[in-house]
């Protein structure tokens, strides 16, 4: 039987058991700083929170894989894609528990929460849709189900990281800031794939599409959250639109999500100029 720190010729991979081992620091810091009091008055609460952001930051990062893996021409990273994607799964099965916990265990209650409170409901919908999608991550299910109808099933992903973002979104209530980074950063993984289809060369999109798109998410970024705050506290779009450009508020989730999608050109950009790596047999790492 495999283990998840070999590679498909079942040698060691430096990458997948470094990745391996990194996927369980946040649920061991969460568990850490719980027993430490680390997480406040409402420490329960709080590591139920911080798991479920851990859930969106991995699917995210499992998204992010397919982009960055031809941006940064580094195709090893497709062994970890299957590794996150798992992990994400097991991070809102344990974000689903500790809110069950929370509620004694009472399913009744939890049932009809999930029923009455509909960012409870759009999370149930995200977590089914990572069981599916983890129950058919394994060679075995890409065989049976044939690989063109795996993939169509799998491009629910991009469904469930949406309705993620809105789950998210909805409970923060006043505090937004975060969610509105991973709208804006959704926005870039959609749009990565959107432009590799329709302009892309053979799929790949251009260094010049891959810093335009981080303008692009960016402005995204802000006329959405401007957009929020005149629909929901009917605050002046053009306030919120110059907040953006200036730190007297702090820095505003658009110049964050600018700058990480120019981070990933330049490191595209960098790596072009490098000399390319050696070639190996697939599977290696």
């Amino acid at each position: 039987m495999g283990v998840p720190w070999r590679d498909f010729s079942g040698r060691l991979s430096p990458l997948k058991l470094a990745v391996f081992v990194a996927l369980f620091g946040p649920a061991l810091w969460t568990l850490m700083a719980f027993q430490l009091g680390w997480l406040g008055p409402r420490a329960f609460n709080e590591a139920i929170h911080r798991i479920g952001l851990w859930t969106i930051r991995f699917l995210f990062i499992a998204l992010a894989i397919t982009p960055l893996r031809q941006i940064l021409q580094w195709p090893r990273l497709l062994l970890v894609r299957r590794m996150v994607g798992v992990t994400a799964f097991a991070y809102a099965c344990t974000h689903l528990t500790l809110y069950t916990a929370d509620q004694m265990f009472d399913l009744i209650k939890v049932a009809s929460e999930i029923v009455l409170r509909i960012y409870l409901t759009i999370g149930i919908i995200a977590v089914l849709g990572l069981a599916a999608l983890a129950a058919t991550s394994t060679d075995a299910m890409i065989k049976r189900l044939g690989a063109r109808r795996w993939q169509a099933l799998h491009r629910i992903g991009y469904v469930i990281a949406g309705l993620a973002v809105v789950h998210y979104w909805m409970q923060s209530k006043l505090e937004i800031w975060e969610p509105t980074i991973m709208a804006g950063i959704y926005a870039w993984l959609m749009g990565f794939r959107l432009l590799a289809r329709f302009v892309g060369v053979r799929g790949r999109l251009s260094l010049r599409w891959v810093a335009g798109l981080a303008v692009i998410a960016a402005a995204l970024t802000a006329f959405g959250e401007a957009a929020y705050f005149r629909l929901a506290y009917g605050v002046d779009p053009m306030r919120v639109l110059d907040a953006n450009l200036s730190l007297a508020t702090g820095i505003r989730p658009a110049p964050i999500v600018l700058a990480l999608g120019l981070a990933v050109a330049a490191a595209g950009a960098i790596r072009a100029w490098l000399p390319l790596m050696p070639k190996r047999r697939p599977g290696f790492a």
